[in-house]
């Protein structure tokens, strides 16, 4: 007797396929974080280097140009967060003073309110002491990990732009010739879309960082400068980055002032912002949008999260607006494209 398997079987393959792909992404981060990075690099920044050579640019020149770019955005951004944080440094004996204050206050509420008897300071002490050693660990292995891939991404993202037609000529040779028209669509819309998507989330970054910091500064926080830009960094990591970097603000003031209204004024300043940003900022400067749904972005940062940390959470969204980009011109893909677009 036959069974009526079929129907199943389509669906374990695409699970298989899904799991492998993971299991291979997990492993080979190394490899793929900086591969990956180089080339979103790459498709944002080839209208510029076209642009270049067009006018008369050599193809090194205009690839170097570009890399130009890039590092004095970067090292800009790097310079003004160290010159904050060194700023920041002068107060962090007082407020670390205040800290173990609050600690002991703490320990006193609870010793005379709840019963515990527990010595939170000395705890914490011991504990740190004990995990100092594998902290250090961790923190020399991130950081040849990040110097890894700050080494290789420029590297990668000059090699897909000076290879560009090699690549693009290899994914037509693996297209189906049914599919070659909406290939070039694809292509087209993929770069048309980072590249004004990246310039306008850029200056949205930008404006929002110093919205944050006029608002801090008008409530008399220290450093807002510091804590503005951070907060508007940190948003590149949707929905997750804002609550995260707002912790330390908000902690700094509450230790500072010892004042509740204070907390409430920055935890004020940051909506505020973040409703602007959301509903008139982000709008307005970037126009094009990447219509990608709230549940299809909840599960991409997720899942990039589990995959390759802080990395995966940044680069799984395009991987994900690429998908429906490719949805959107594929008929035998609409399915996914009806999860993954915004309705």
């Amino acid at each position: 007797m036959k069974l009526i398997t079929q129907p199943g079987w389509p669906v374990l393959r695409y699970l298989q396929i899904i799991l492998f792909s993971a299991i291979i992404l997990y492993f080979g981060k190394t490899l793929f974080i900086p591969l990956f990075l180089g080339l979103l690099i790459a498709i944002v920044m080839y209208p510029v280097c076209k642009w270049f050579e067009k006018h008369g640019w050599s193809r090194y020149l205009a690839i170097a140009a570009c890399l130009l770019i890039i590092t004095l955005l970067f090292s800009s951004l790097f310079i003004l967060l160290a010159w904050q944080l060194n700023v920041f440094s002068e107060d962090a004996p007082a407020i670390l003073s205040k800290l173990e204050v609050s600690v002991q206050q703490m320990q006193t509420w609870m010793s005379n309110n709840i019963g515990v008897a527990t010595d939170l300071k000395n705890n914490w002490v011991e504990r740190f002491s004990g995990t100092i050693g594998s902290v250090l660990q961790s923190t020399l292995q991130t950081t040849i990990n990040t110097l890894f891939i700050l080494f290789l991404t420029p590297v990668y993202t000059a090699l897909f732009m000076y290879h560009r037609k090699t690549f693009v000529q290899y994914i037509k040779l693996i297209t189906p010739g049914n599919y070659q028209h909406q290939l070039d669509n694809i292509l087209q819309q993929t770069i048309h879309t980072y590249f004004n998507y990246i310039k306008g989330m850029v200056l949205v970054y930008l404006i929002v960082g110093i919205l944050n910091s006029i608002g801090l500064f008008a409530l008399g926080v220290k450093h807002p400068v510091l804590f503005g830009m951070l907060c508007a960094i940190m948003t590149i990591i949707p929905y997750i980055g804002i609550f995260i970097s707002a912790l330390l603000p908000i902690s700094v003031v509450w230790l500072e002032t010892g004042n509740i209204l204070y907390p409430v004024g920055v935890i004020a300043v940051f909506s505020f912002v973040q409703y602007l940003e959301a509903n008139v900022i982000f709008p307005k400067v970037v126009g094009t949008q990447l219509h990608v749904s709230t549940f299809a972005m909840l599960v991409a940062i997720i899942a990039g999260g589990i995959v390759w940390g802080v990395s995966g959470m940044i680069l799984f969204i395009p991987f994900v607006a690429i998908l429906k980009i490719i949805s959107d011109n594929i008929e035998e893909w609409k399915p996914i494209n009806v999860l993954l677009s915004r309705r």
